[in-house]
């Protein structure tokens, strides 16, 4: 008898489900070039390598038992996915990545991410109107350290909003993305809000900071204009500390961009301190080719595609400014 694994061919997947469409063994087996008999043989074949009854034989008609259904439901997934797999194998010999990640640091405006990916999958290589590159995406996004950590680890393969401050380790290229004002906000309702001149270092170890976690587990965390001795609210990303600052639950830094909304509506009001407004200095990252090997393209076209992107100005701009509509109002 037929073993149950090398029963389950993508021929018999295929066989099940032209009977199952015609309708009928005669039918099925004039598609398929082949005489009912062998046609029948082949079904008694895979059900005795299965053990189970496929095929109802009582009316005369081709029709499927509940088994002979989740077989050929099973099946034509089953073939899919053959054919997806065989469409990555031609493309990634062709140069494009089985699966590219990107890290983003939590300033970066999704809207414009999101935008590219859009554009990203709605590309047709070659023209042969096939359905993308074939590469998948996967977005995650870092805080700090995190960014630089994902890239360095190779759990990405690139990595934006990186700190250009931050020395790039070996075998890292680095290029500059653009610079983020931060201001300090409060909630009209905070007591700093009504603060005369410029607020104190002093006056600000008074009030509890909200701040955003670091990613990064094995990186030294970076901390950020928090005080010694300050009481601190911790979140995981710049949402949440806006939603928080909105909240008036503390006060602290926040990216211009991310807040300007909210400032306009005078649901956050900026103050002055004593400490200088930061500016951050962000890039992008990703490793650099190693030596190329046989049949194999020295960079994805992936990573080649989604790094032209970022030589463009207003794209670079775009990533650090527009964020109106991605983080909602607190009534």
């Amino acid at each position: 008898m037929m073993k149950r694994h090398n029963a389950l061919t993508p021929d018999a997947l295929a066989m099940m489900d032209t009977i199952a469409r015609c309708g009928s063994f005669a039918a099925a087996a004039r598609e398929l070039g082949k005489v009912p008999s062998a046609l029948t043989y082949s079904v008694r074949q895979l059900e005795d390598a299965l053990d189970v009854l496929l095929f109802d034989r009582r009316s005369g008609q081709a029709k499927l038992t509940a088994a002979g259904e989740e077989l050929l439901s099973e099946g034509r997934r089953l073939l899919a996915e053959m054919e997806a797999v065989a469409h990555r194998v031609r493309r990634v010999a062709g140069g494009w990545e089985t699966q590219l990640t990107i890290a983003m640091d939590g300033v970066i405006s999704r809207l414009t991410m999101f935008e590219l990916c859009e554009a990203f999958y709605a590309l047709r290589p070659n023209n042969a109107g096939q359905d993308g590159p074939g590469t998948r995406l996967r977005l995650r996004t870092e805080v700090l350290a995190g960014t630089w950590e994902a890239l360095v680890s190779g759990q990405a393969d690139l990595a934006i909003g990186v700190d250009v401050d931050h020395s790039a380790p070996p075998g890292i290229e680095l290029r500059t993305l653009g610079e983020i004002d931060f201001v300090f906000a409060v909630a009209p309702h905070h007591p700093l809000a009504e603060w005369e001149g410029v607020v104190t270092d002093a006056e600000l170890l008074r009030h509890r900071a909200v701040a955003v976690a670091d990613s990064a587990q094995r990186l030294t965390p970076l901390t950020v204009n928090l005080l010694p001795g300050q009481d601190v609210f911790t979140v995981a990303s710049l949402q949440a500390k806006i939603e928080a600052q909105l909240r008036c639950l503390g006060c602290g830094f926040v990216p211009e961009p991310l807040a300007r909304e909210h400032i306009r509506a005078g649901r956050l009001v900026v103050k002055t301190t004593q400490r200088k407004q930061t500016r951050a200095r962000l890039g992008y990252a990703w490793r650099a080719s190693a030596a190329p090997q046989p049949r194999k393209a020295p960079q994805g076209l992936a990573l080649q595609w989604w790094l032209e992107q970022l030589q463009s100005p207003a794209t670079r701009q775009a990533l650090l400014e527009r964020h109106a509509g991605m983080v909602s109002p607190v009534d």
